[in-house]
């Protein structure tokens, strides 16, 4: 199965909570009122787009209907669909590699959210491009962390840098950046701990490391990616906002679409903090992982 109707499969749930019930609104009724664009940006809400995005949207829709002289309530799916599109289009943007190998990338995100995973799929991604990439096991504070990151980089076939646990997480990220230099990779992937957004001294270590790959290669990290979970909705633009705040976040991994029915926070994510949606996981195969593409997502949910 190609992977355009696998994102089709990964988006049912989201398209059974969205796009069907927006699909009944306007078969039931013939008339654009008010009343109809209430209904709307209720559904919008409800998919977990957002209360300010759903309300921009709805007037984006109304001030469409109004231009175009648009009568038939129809015909408003493929409008909306049309304004998503527009708000998503510039969010089909990969990892943008350094012009000096290795490209940096540090990941980070709350407890639970799928991270090792994603780095180990990300990291079969990307030799599977042809690139040379190396992890390192920055994450020393939870038990076995390092050992779940030693077995996705026997799957994904590529080299683990690790300390022991409890060891520095800035001297791990340190000494990978000096391995990836040395065996000139040309993508270095660092694990980090997942830690509560809320907790004001686990985000100054993940500063610190920050400052610590930058004095070693400056400019690095080159992207730092927060992965996070479709199936929290909302709380996802909490993360974003927190993480934004301490670390910069360039980008976001979004985990876990096949099973959830809130997949319209991608929307939201853009929308209120625009920060692009970089990669997306849809299963729990290793080539589950994909760069986010715009057009391909939207085509995927109201198909």
């Amino acid at each position: 199965m190609g992977f355009f109707n696998r994102l089709k499969e990964s988006l049912a749930k989201t398209r059974q909570s969205f796009v069907e019930k927006i699909d009944n609104l306007v078969h039931r009724r013939r008339a654009i009122d008010e009343e109809l664009y209430e209904e709307l940006e209720e559904l919008l809400v409800q998919a977990d787009v957002g209360v300010n995005t759903a309300a921009d949207l709805v007037e984006r829709v109304r001030r469409t209907v109004r231009e175009r002289r648009v009568e038939e309530a129809g015909e408003l799916k493929n409008i909306l669909k049309e304004h998503i599109m527009e708000m998503l289009e510039g969010d089909s943007a990969p990892v943008n590699f350094s012009s000096v190998p290795p490209t940096v990338i540090m990941v980070v995100g709350v407890n639970g959210v799928g991270k090792t995973t994603t780095i180990g799929k990300l990291a079969y991604y990307y030799k599977s491009q042809g690139k040379k990439v190396l992890l390192g096991a920055a994450d020393t504070f939870r038990a076995a962390a390092i050992d779940q990151l030693e077995i996705w980089a026997g799957r994904a076939g590529v080299e683990l840098i690790k300390h022991r646990e409890g060891a520095d997480p800035a001297a791990v990220a340190f000494d990978s950046l000096q391995a990836a230099k040395a065996r000139r990779a040309d993508l270095l992937i660092i694990d980090t701990a997942g830690r509560l957004h809320t907790k004001s001294n686990l985000m100054e270590e993940l500063k610190k490391v920050g400052r610590v790959l930058d004095r070693a290669m400056p400019g690095a990290p080159h992207e730092v990616l927060l992965v996070l979970d479709a199936t929290t909705g909302q709380n996802a633009i909490n993360q974003t906002r927190l993480f934004g705040e301490a670390v910069g976040v360039t980008g976001i991994a979004l985990t876990k679409l096949d099973g959830s029915a809130k997949g319209g926070v991608v929307i939201a994510i853009k929308q209120s903090l625009d920060i692009p949606v970089k990669m997306i996981g849809i299963g729990e195969g290793i080539d589950d992982l994909r760069p986010f593409n715009a057009r391909e997502f939207v085509d995927a949910l109201f198909v």
